[in-house]
């Protein structure tokens, strides 16, 4: 089946297999792209067969394309109040829009941000703020764990990734049998999450999404997050937030 969806013989791929024949640097990128194998494994798989890598990686103060900054920052404005976030593979934020700031800031208990960076799988399942704030956190939670860990399964050697879903699954607020995903249920492309916010519940369906054809693996590993306001309630809630930001800005 992969020979047939690569467009390569079977015979020259089982000799691939078997190590009889060396694979090229187009094979290895072809059998990749067939995978559906993300390009930071992809590079993995390049330097593994002797060829360098094809992606670029990213670097500690690399920052986005302007011409992905740009969409993101027109996705932002357009999107308020209602929240975006943008986070990375390891589910750290890098950018957030107004709406987003106001709300989760609202809720993060005091010095929450001292340390000047979030992690909304850290967020979540922080004993002292995820089941306070998320109404439906069984179902996010376990959503969330079944994620990182067939993220991890995709991507065994992520040492960022294999390191913070350890840390998740050391935390008090995992139930047990949430403890082993099914790799044969794919994850959905959305979220319904409920937060209280004050004495009210606002609810919110998150969709998320990712870049079409990235050519580097920073943008292969962006996510971003658009929150869709389900009810009356939490469209109002987030106007009302953005109009106390205005006045108080």
């Amino acid at each position: 089946d992969l020979a047939l969806a690569a467009g390569v013989s079977s015979r020259h791929l089982s000799f691939l297999e078997t190590g009889r024949s060396g694979a090229s640097a187009a094979m290895v990128l072809g059998l990749a792209t067939t995978l559906d194998v993300p390009l930071r494994q992809a590079n993995a798989m390049l330097r593994a067969a002797g060829h360098p890598a094809a992606y670029p990686e990213p670097a500690p103060g690399d920052v986005l394309p302007a011409s992905v900054r740009a969409a993101i920052e027109l996705l932002k404005a357009h999107h308020e109040p209602f929240p975006v976030v943008v986070i990375d593979r390891t589910y750290r934020v890098l950018d957030v829009n107004a709406g987003a700031a106001a709300l989760v800031g609202s809720l993060l208990p005091e010095g929450a941000t001292a340390g000047g960076e979030l992690n909304l799988a850290r967020l979540t399942f922080d004993p002292a703020w995820g089941r306070a704030a998320i109404v439906n956190f069984d179902e996010v939670g376990r959503e969330l764990l079944w994620r990182m860990q067939r993220e991890v399964m995709a991507e065994p050697d992520h040492g960022p990734l294999r390191d913070l879903l350890d840390e998740v699954l050391a935390t008090k607020t995992i139930d047990p049998d949430w403890r082993r995903a099914d790799p044969t249920v794919a994850s959905a492309p959305t979220v319904e999450l409920q937060l209280r916010v004050a004495d009210e519940i606002w609810s919110f369906t998150v969709l998320v999404t990712v870049l079409q054809a990235p050519l580097t693996v920073a943008l292969d590993e962006l996510r971003i997050e658009t929150w869709y306001p389900n009810d009356e309630i939490t469209t109002a809630g987030c106007h009302a937030l953005a109009a106390r930001g205005s006045v108080g800005g």
